[in-house]
């Protein structure tokens, strides 16, 4: 097998036996790196150090990593217009943070017999938000609610 050393010194082919004898040596263990090449190439290293720098790197990845959160925008169908303005203005605000926007219309008593209102509105919605979000769920209606999420491009 090839076997490298702690600095990474190639010590070039030895036989099993004696490379673990000069990994005890130097008070470190001999670790497979890559066993699918020819000769099988090991190292000279210490585990339990290697397994603490892994782990460390790990927790300062999940740490700068971003998670997406789901915000929710609760509009009604006969929505005013400046009240429609403030909506939007939060909406956009949640995408450019690189947040999903669930968009619920909710309709009340007659207003169900007017559903056409309830896309025509979510469709403005799409309209006015597709420079910076695409539509991940399609408007659709589930009880008295119509539904749709934005996620940012």
């Amino acid at each position: 097998m090839l076997v490298i050393d702690g600095d990474g010194e190639n010590l070039g082919t030895l036989y099993r036996n004696e490379a673990i004898e000069q990994a005890k040596a130097a008070g470190l263990d001999l670790v497979e790196v890559s066993p699918n090449a020819n000769p099988p190439v090991c190292k000279f290293l210490d585990v339990g150090k290697y397994r603490y720098e892994a782990q460390k790197k790990a927790n300062l990845a999940r740490k700068s990593q971003k998670t997406q959160d789901i915000k929710e925008i609760k509009m009604r169908p006969n929505i005013d217009t400046h009240d429609y303005m403030v909506k939007m203005k939060k909406v956009n605000q949640f995408i450019d943070n690189g947040d999903k926007v669930k968009i619920t219309l909710r309709f009340r008593g007659r207003e169900m017999s007017h559903q056409q209102l309830g896309m025509q509105l979510l469709n403005r919605v799409q309209e006015d938000t597709k420079e910076t979000a695409k539509v991940e769920a399609m408007p659709k209606l589930e009880g008295r609610q119509m539904l749709m999420v934005l996620s940012p491009k």
